[in-house]
């Protein structure tokens, strides 16, 4: 089975949706890697700061079957609710990586595209697969992070706690 990384983040009742969408991919899964969990700014400085986190999965799903349950997790936890205020995302779940899959695979495009430009995605994955290489770029995760320009990194690791397990220590929210 494939190694898959998916982005998690949340900025509305982000550890309550950040919780409820790891139940959801440890029942279908049954194994879990994950990241810490990070604070991050709203694009552009405006709205309430986002929690995010990277985990990895195993599954026999394809790629495009993965992206097709990950979507409905989304709908099912409110993810187009039409009641929430405006800029909030109840939650957001991104196929990252699946194995050394590259290119548009079902539908999907593989590795997600630009997803090492972003601060809030990058350190958590290299936190997670240090030693994993980026399909494409062929450098590992840590190797990325370290080039990353540090005045885009404007995201800390933050106190996570997901069924009496410390996900991540930091700063409380």
């Amino acid at each position: 089975m494939p190694r898959v990384y998916l982005g998690i983040g949340s900025n509305h009742q982000a550890q309550e949706q950040l919780a409820a969408a790891l139940d959801a991919l440890l029942l279908q899964f049954h194994d879990l890697a994950l990241s810490p969990v990070f604070a991050s700014e709203a694009e552009g400085g405006n709205g309430t700061p986002y929690l995010n986190l990277v985990a990895a999965i195993d599954t026999e799903l394809t790629p495009g079957a993965l992206q097709e349950w990950l979507k409905q997790l989304e709908t099912k936890l409110g993810r187009q609710a039409s009641t929430l205020p405006a800029g909030a995302v109840n939650i957001d779940l991104d196929l990252l990586t699946y194995g050394k899959l590259q290119g548009r695979v079902e539908g999907v495009q593989l590795p997600r595209p630009d997803f090492t430009r972003f601060a809030y995605v990058l350190w958590p994955l290299a936190i997670l697969a240090p030693k994993e290489k980026h399909p494409q770029l062929q450098r590992t995760y840590a190797e990325l992070w370290q080039d990353f320009a540090p005045n885009q990194a404007k995201i800390r690791p933050i106190d996570f706690i997901w069924h009496e397990r410390r996900i991540s220590s930091g700063a409380p929210i």
